[in-house]
């Protein structure tokens, strides 16, 4: 794997019977936002931008945010766009609508 910039879809779709889903999504988002890499919340999932081996370690740390706060079960839905030879950034497919 190349050391590019990669771009990574996260969704977390956690249940729990002791709060909202909504307060524990909310923790899984604090996780991005503390790495310092950009990144775009959107309805369904969140975009984040940064290296391979950043973003796995990042989704190892949304998992245990979550399960630390009350999730019994998750679905947790991974898209990943990289390219060969050159960085995949969110600018790349949102400038034009910005």
């Amino acid at each position: 794997m190349n050391n590019n910039t990669i771009n990574l879809a996260i969704q977390v779709l956690p249940q729990s019977n002791k709060q909202h889903p909504y307060s524990i999504v909310d923790k899984a988002i604090e996780v991005i936002q503390k790495s310092g890499l950009p990144y775009k919340v959107c309805p369904f999932e969140t975009v984040v931008e940064g290296k391979w081996d950043e973003l796995m370690a990042m989704v190892k740390e949304i998992h245990e945010v979550c399960y630390a706060n009350n999730t019994q079960s998750m679905m947790c839905y991974l898209k990943i766009q990289t390219r060969n030879s050159e960085d995949v950034t969110i600018n790349d497919k949102m400038e034009k609508y910005q």
